[in-house]
């Protein structure tokens, strides 16, 4: 693994986020961002089953046939949601029952069969680990952003608009342009200076 490579993998949670990027996994992000409690909490879990499903298929992705790799790939997630769902069921029963039936949807959430079949399934161990663990990272910072903003505006204005589905879909709105908006700063900032380091090494 080069050191371009390693760069572009380890901060693919920024640049190709999850959420604000590549919205994928909007079901749970906009039905559990509701409170910040909520929101962390199952972007730990899922980051979690992420990182783990990520090293776990990336190791076996020479021995799974390709006829059944996705299959395979569900199985094995499956079985790592179902590991979360036992430790948040006997330890957080109270966690447990406000976001219990988003553990179980963790499952066939986009974002995770999204890197299994596009990096995990394709490259080495240590890779597909900075991958999860970018990508959970990012996840987690963004829908709990989403939260405490929604949480914040809940409390200002009152219950029955920005905690519903109407008010998440704005305020994510809100946030992913901006994130664009500054993403896209950012590079333009970095082009114009390039040109310079390069005639200050000359």
């Amino acid at each position: 693994m080069t050191k371009d490579e390693f760069k572009k993998t380890a901060l693919g949670g920024l640049t190709n986020n999850p959420v604000f990027v590549l919205v994928l996994g909007m079901c749970p992000t906009i039905a559990k961002s509701d409170n910040i409690i909520n929101a962390l909490s199952l972007g730990i879990c899922t980051a979690f089953v992420l990182v783990f499903s990520n090293v776990i298929i990336s190791a076996l992705r020479k021995v799974i046939p390709d006829k059944v790799h996705l299959p395979a790939y569900i199985i094995i997630i499956a079985s790592l949601v179902t590991f979360v769902q036992m430790i948040v069921k006997s330890f957080m029963p109270e966690l447990n029952d406000s976001i219990g039936a988003f553990i179980a949807l963790i499952t066939v959430n986009c974002i995770i069969l999204g890197r299994a079949e596009s990096f995990a399934g394709k490259n080495k161990v240590l890779p597909s680990f900075i991958d999860g663990l970018s990508m959970g990272l990012g996840f987690i910072v963004s829908i709990t952003l989403l939260g405490s903003i929604r949480q914040l505006l809940t409390m200002a204005f009152g219950s029955g608009f920005f905690d519903k589905t109407m008010g998440g879909f704005i305020v994510l709105g809100l946030l992913m342009a901006a994130f664009n908006r500054i993403f896209d700063a950012v590079k333009q900032y970095r082009k114009r200076r390039t040109p310079l380091i390069e005639r200050e090494a000359v």
